[in-house]
């Protein structure tokens, strides 16, 4: 189990991970030693997630999420594939936390009275300006 919040904890099942060559640096290693991590979580299908969760989700994954709503993330940061994989397991955390807190609610504000007077008095100072601006008339 991958704890996420307090609620939340992935099963390790729903998560695959493939392993691909790294771009980079790497020297003759890294033109044979698999140390990116591709991982894949099945957010559509997942029973961890609600149906709110899953929805701000896909708004904070974006493009890292497909249509079928799984996440993709790749991972080649490191040179181990170790390292690789625990910063795309950290990845997935994050994302998942970030879309299980609900956002804060708006609260709709009014100008105050000094602000709408203030804005007035400058579009009359403007207003001022551009009639200084026009054509001159003949004396």
């Amino acid at each position: 189990m991958i704890p996420v919040t307090a609620t939340i904890s992935l099963e390790e099942r729903e998560i695959s991970m493939r392993f691909l060559r790294a771009p980079g640096p790497g020297g003759q290693n890294v033109n044979k030693v698999e140390t990116a991590v591709q991982l894949r979580f099945d957010a559509a299908n997942s029973p961890a997630l609600s149906d709110i969760v899953r929805q701000r989700l896909r708004r904070v994954a974006g493009s890292r999420m497909t249509r079928d709503g799984v996440i993709v993330l790749t991972a080649n940061r490191f040179r181990s594939q170790e390292r690789n994989r625990r910063d795309a397991v950290e990845r997935l955390v994050t994302l998942v936390r970030a879309a299980a807190t609900p956002p804060k609610p708006r609260r709709p504000t009014k100008p105050s009275r000094a602000a709408r007077r203030r804005r007035m008095d400058d579009k009359r100072q403007q207003s001022g300006r551009k009639q200084l601006r026009g054509k001159v008339a003949p004396e």
